[in-house]
């Protein structure tokens, strides 16, 4: 339940619409369920304007679908399920018709209930093209809560031409995300350049002494340009999370 569906339950008890009891019922199940082997946080959305999202990885098809469907028992904003597979994608749409599916890679996120559209310009850069599974991750989330950003891809460092390429829209950009693996320098540049808050994402993309990952992180985490905020390895979900709270 987030802010909006809460206001409109107290609009229905006063104009009668809803009795007060069917509103306790209601409320009594919050601020979780309890499911036994998970319990759903339906008050997320209404103390962080995020709701609750569905980490598919260590749980079962079928653990995914339950909690999916219970997210989706009560109104609210949208409901995101990251990370899935193709059993955890079957499942959770046979319980729960009418996600939205992006490919991410060897996975699948899927979003219900996308948000109405929010104002603001919001651009996805990746650095090369083997970043795009994670672009795609957080592109995908900040559609499900209603923005609506541009994808750049392949404007990478050892190309600089491309970015500057694209230079009037990063000046006038409300956010900006940067996804980049390798060395992870397209993050330092782009913050250079821009006054909008930028969000780093490090791949996994890069070879051997890339470690996975990790230098594009500590790289990020070094950076020179003031204000650059990082998220974890491949993390486009919260790359997304963290534009959603900072846009207005």
């Amino acid at each position: 339940m987030d802010e909006p569906a809460l206001r409109q339950l107290l609009d229905d008890v006063r104009s009668g619409a809803v009795h007060p009891d069917d509103a306790v019922r209601r409320l009594r199940r919050l601020p979780f369920v309890e499911l036994g082997f998970a319990r759903v946080d339906h008050h997320r959305a209404l103390r962080q304007g995020i709701g609750e999202a569905v980490y598919a990885p260590g749980k079962t098809p079928e653990q995914c679908a339950a909690i999916v469907a219970e997210l989706l028992s009560e109104p609210g904003g949208p409901v995101v399920l990251t990370r899935a597979t193709s059993d955890h994608l079957a499942a959770a749409l046979e319980r729960s018709p009418g996600g939205a599916v992006t490919r991410t890679g060897a996975h699948s996120l899927v979003t219900w209930r996308e948000s109405p559209p929010r104002p603001g310009r919001v651009l996805v850069l990746t650095a090369g093209t083997s970043d795009l599974p994670v672009a795609e991750e957080c592109r995908a989330v900040l559609v499900a809560y209603g923005v609506h950003p541009t994808l750049l891809s392949d404007c990478g460092v050892a190309g600089v031409h491309r970015l500057l390429a694209s230079f009037d829209e990063l000046v006038e950009a409300d956010a900006v995300v940067v996804v980049a693996g390798m060395e992870g320098a397209l993050a330092s540049l782009v913050a250079g350049v821009t006054p909008a808050p930028v969000v780093a994402v490090p791949t996994s993309a890069g070879y051997g002494a890339g470690l996975e990952g990790v230098t594009a992180l500590l790289a990020m985490h070094a950076s020179c340009a003031a204000g650059l905020t990082v998220v974890g390895i491949d993390n486009g979900f919260g790359a997304a999370c963290a534009v959603t709270r900072l846009l207005p």
